[in-house]
């Protein structure tokens, strides 16, 4: 494993780091292609629970997440999972900007008592996949609502509670 990294992914709803994904991943889709789903997803059990605490009661739910991981690693088609509440995103490598962005989309939350995922991500890659052209980006429930500026709260509020 390289450096004990740590990929957030999406379980339940909820955002959890997973200790050695892209490694365990890739172990994976070099070795076990031709696997059923349910196959594959015992191989990745198996393969993360000996870094990574996956309480009894979740194993289905954190599965279902591992197989998804690994169909997006793959180029495979996948069904993201479904969410309750809002999702956003920022996306922008950790400037101040996307910090302060971070913060401001947490605070407009929290005012309007709204429930939700704030997620922000720093990955270039990552942020590439979402074709935006600058930083700091929002996206609310997968639209894009900003690009390269950090826009007023008033105005996040009202894109929020729109979404």
């Amino acid at each position: 494993m390289s450096q004990k990294d740590v990929v957030q992914i999406r379980v339940s709803g909820q955002t959890v780091g997973i200790i050695g994904i892209k490694d365990v991943l890739a172990e994976v889709a070099g070795c076990c292609g031709r696997m059923s789903d349910k196959e594959v997803q015992a191989e990745l059990l198996k393969r993360l629970s000996k870094s990574n605490y996956i309480p009894d009661r979740a194993t289905t739910s954190y599965a279902e997440a591992f197989l998804r991981e690994f169909k997006k690693a793959i180029g495979a088609p996948y069904e993201e999972e479904r969410l309750n509440g809002l999702d956003v995103k920022v996306l922008g490598p950790g400037c101040p900007n996307c910090d302060r962005l971070e913060q401001e989309v947490m605070a407009a939350m929290a005012d309007l008592n709204l429930q939700g995922n704030v997620e922000h991500i720093r990955d270039i890659k990552e942020i590439g996949k979402y074709g935006v052209m600058g930083s700091p980006a929002l996206l609310i429930n997968g639209k894009v609502k900003a690009v390269g500026k950090v826009p007023p709260r008033a105005q996040l509020k009202k894109w929020l509670k729109c979404t």
